[in-house]
């Protein structure tokens, strides 16, 4: 099943991040995928926000991972750059470190991703709206769309 959420401007994008923390797991993994611009860094924001932390939050894209402390620990993912070689960083290992773990560009590395997961597709609509189409995968992730949306 699939779900629709239409953002209109950020603080739309970081309102549904911060509501998506409000029902936190340990090892949550959230992938989001879309072009350059779509929102991607936003959501992440949104989701560091509510956990507390305090630090700028920016894309990864040189350091591949970014560890954050907050309520939860947040392990922020840019894997565009790897094109979909994960060998030797060890990005299997976050998926149950306790934390909650936001992967951009995540469909460059499906291979590994886990089983259980929400998928979160990002389409410009308008130069500031946005189409989220949200896949979860795991009845935890069905609850958190449920929950959430």
């Amino acid at each position: 099943m699939e779900y629709k959420f239409v953002s209109k401007n950020e603080f739309d994008t970081i309102e549904l991040a911060q509501n998506f923390e409000s029902e936190k797991f340990p090892n949550m993994v959230i992938c989001l995928n879309g072009e350059l611009g779509s929102g991607k860094t936003m959501f992440t924001k949104g989701i560091a926000d509510a956990l507390g932390i305090k630090d700028t939050i920016t894309s990864p894209t040189f350091s591949i991972i970014k560890e954050y402390d907050g309520e939860l620990p947040l392990y922020h993912m840019d894997v565009y750059r790897l094109d979909g070689n994960t060998d030797g960083i060890g990005i299997e290992e976050y998926f149950t470190k306790g934390g909650v773990v936001v992967i951009e560009w995540a469909d460059t590395i499906k291979s590994v991703l886990p089983k259980e997961r929400l998928d979160i597709k990002f389409k410009i609509a308008g130069e500031n709206k946005r189409i989220l189409v949200l896949e979860p995968h795991g009845s935890k992730y069905e609850d958190l769309c449920e929950a959430v949306l």
